[in-house]
């Protein structure tokens, strides 16, 4: 799925420069938490916030935003609970 969502060159180099900034981002969010500063905190909102809309720009180049990762995490989420629904219904007839 990655190699089918990620094939035009710009959208590789958007990535390629947007990971690091988003993982410093939220790096600089953690770090402000365990105390490094507020400054840091808004600071990494920012890095992360660019991050965030220099892979959204990526997408939209390639014309696949809606196969982006909060898509694809909301997905799992509700396939998950659904099984989890489904396993405690199962649980419940055998009660």
């Amino acid at each position: 799925m990655l190699k089918n969502t990620h094939r035009h060159p710009a959208n590789k180099a958007l990535h390629a420069v947007g990971l690091p900034i988003y993982a410093y981002g939220i790096a600089m969010i953690i770090g402000s938490f365990a105390g490094a500063g507020t400054d840091n905190a808004l600071l990494g909102l920012g890095l992360w916030a660019l991050a965030v809309s220099m892979l959204v720009a990526g997408h939209a180049i390639e014309g696949n935003v809606m196969s982006m990762t909060p898509v694809l995490l909301a997905r799992l989420v509700f396939r998950s609970l659904c099984r989890v629904h489904l396993v405690e219904k199962r649980v419940h007839l055998l009660r």
